[in-house]
């Protein structure tokens, strides 16, 4: 009979600090303001006879790489319909309910994202983990679950199943 586990990266290192701010409609979002997210990832394998599933380091190199590339920067949502960003010279101009933030572009990273929520958060880095996974189910990996958290005790998930 095959054997599950499940496998969970919860490393000091998976975390990063970034500014945001949560658009709830095409009028109302929060303040720009910052959080220390942090990132676990479950991957739920078959256990080999030999007691293991497949060396994970690949999956944790990825959740350092992507957590240092968010990490210290004001994260913006390009794929909001309620914000019409701007390049101009060294500055994003992100405009929002009649508002224009100026923002440096060397400060700013414009994410593939509808919000920057820890819903769509967990979803892009998701996405970045099933890359490794494009030319098949490479580790015969089951499932796949990335949490971010905004703070102890709030999380948002997303999760894949083959």
């Amino acid at each position: 009979m095959e054997r599950l586990t499940t496998i969970t990266l919860a490393k000091e290192y998976q975390k990063f600090s970034a500014a945001h701010f949560t658009i709830f409609s095409a009028t109302e979002r929060e303040r720009l303001h910052g959080h220390n997210f942090s990132v676990t990832a479950a991957l739920t394998v078959p256990v080999g006879d030999d007691g293991l599933c497949f060396s994970y380091r690949i999956y944790k190199d990825i959740l350092k790489q992507v957590c240092e590339q968010l990490d210290e920067y004001v994260l913006i949502p390009s794929q909001s319909p309620h914000l019409q960003i701007r390049s101009e010279g060294a500055f994003y101009h992100v405009e929002f309910n009649g508002e224009t933030m100026p923002l440096l572009k060397s400060d700013t990273i414009l994410l593939p994202i509808r919000n920057t929520t820890v819903e769509e958060f967990s979803h892009y880095i998701l996405e970045k983990l099933l890359q490794v996974n494009q030319d098949g189910n490479r580790f015969d990996i089951r499932a796949l679950e990335v949490r971010v958290f905004s703070g102890p005790g709030q999380c948002g998930s997303s999760s894949w199943a083959a």
